[in-house]
């Protein structure tokens, strides 16, 4: 039983997001679990990585060729996901007093400013559609793209609103250069799922409760990822004795993706919705009641590769509130590039501040 806090909980659900976006910055997009095996030493990675460190100086994508994804950064610092989260925290620390409700209008200046003056991450195809769009002067309710990625931005809004449905609806207004049901429902169930478990909720059962309320594409996930993790965990199976269990795991619950490359990519790995939640659902089963399963977790989602930085937010927000923020390793957190300057943030928000 966790003895955690419900501040705990709250900075536990930033920071094992955005340490588990860092821990993906060297791998990112690399989708030969292998290789990033081999990389690291043949063992899990233990500390932060520039873009494709170890791995020749860029990342190697199957089927992506090679290509450095975020050339302005360097290790301890964050992936797009994790840059996207600090953009909300930013907003929300400077429009927290007194409190108002989320408005994508009142943050679009920000994200112009950000994204053309110091973002050095990759920007993804719909942040650039929604930037021209935006350009073009067209209405908020009008903005975004139909990729079905799932893009999770609104983790330090656990800090700032404390009604489920208030986060679930912010959870899809963060994610607002997208229109796929596919990536905003993804993104309203683990809004949902880490409320729950801030609130004293075990993960298994607000998952499974979750689902259940949003649509059938999301119980259809969370069932396929509860089956897969009940397989690789079966000491009987053959999945169990796999040394790259997890990697087979994830790519065995998806279709192909044919992109139109020399190798196609599997979507259990990629950045789409149908995969990244499953995949997200599966690590945190897994490691939810070990012990250091934080930590077991967010590596273990950084060696498989692919977009692992989306899955990373997901599985370290929900674990991340379940553990409390004494979970994460000290020595990652002194070497994340924005710790104190997000801390400083995040205890100006409405649940963490303290009042005089």
């Amino acid at each position: 039983m966790s003895t955690r806090t419900k501040e705990e909980a709250i900075k536990g659900a930033f920071f094992a997001a955005l340490v588990g976006d860092a821990l993906c910055l060297g791998s990112h997009y690399e989708y030969d679990a292998q290789k990033i095996y081999k990389a690291y030493g043949n063992k899990p990675i233990e500390k932060f990585m520039g873009p494709g460190e170890m791995m020749g100086g860029q990342t190697h994508g199957i089927g992506w060729g090679e290509r450095n994804y975020h050339p302005g950064k360097k290790a301890g610092g964050t992936t797009d996901y994790g840059d996207y989260n600090i953009l909300i925290l930013e907003h929300l620390a400077a429009t927290s007093n007194p409190p108002r409700e989320f408005d994508v209008a009142a943050l679009l200046p920000h994200w112009t400013k950000r994204l053309t003056t110091n973002w050095g991450s990759w920007v993804c195809t719909m942040t650039k559609e929604t930037f021209a769009q935006v350009q073009a002067g067209q209405p908020v309710q009008a903005l975004g793209g139909i990729s079905n990625a799932m893009a999770i931005r609104h983790v330090a809004a656990h800090a700032y609103y404390d009604d489920e449905n208030t986060l679930a609806k912010v959870a899809r207004q963060a994610m607002f250069t997208h229109k796929s049901e596919e990536a905003l429902s993804g993104g309203e169930f683990f809004a949902r799922v880490t409320h729950r478990v801030i609130n004293g909720m075990h993960p298994s059962d607000a998952m499974e409760l979750v689902a259940m309320q949003i649509s059938p594409f999301i119980v259809s996930k969370v069932a396929q990822a509860i089956a897969k993790y009940k397989e690789a965990t079966d000491p009987e199976t053959e999945l169990s004795k796999e040394q790259f269990v997890d990697d087979i795991a994830l790519t065995s619950m998806a279709r192909l993706w044919d992109i139109g490359r020399s190798e196609p990519i599997r979507v259990g790995k990629a950045s789409p919705t149908e995969g990244t939640l499953p995949g997200a659902v599966y690590f945190i089963l897994k490691y939810a009641d070990e012990e250091d399963g934080l930590k077991k977790a967010l590596q273990a989602n950084t060696m498989v590769g692919g977009d692992n930085a989306s899955r990373a937010i997901a599985i370290g927000m929900v674990l991340g509130a379940f553990k409390g923020i004494n979970a994460i390793p000290k020595e990652w957190l002194e070497s994340l590039d924005d710790y104190e300057y997000c801390n400083k943030m995040l205890d100006t928000l409405p649940l963490l501040r303290k009042e005089n």
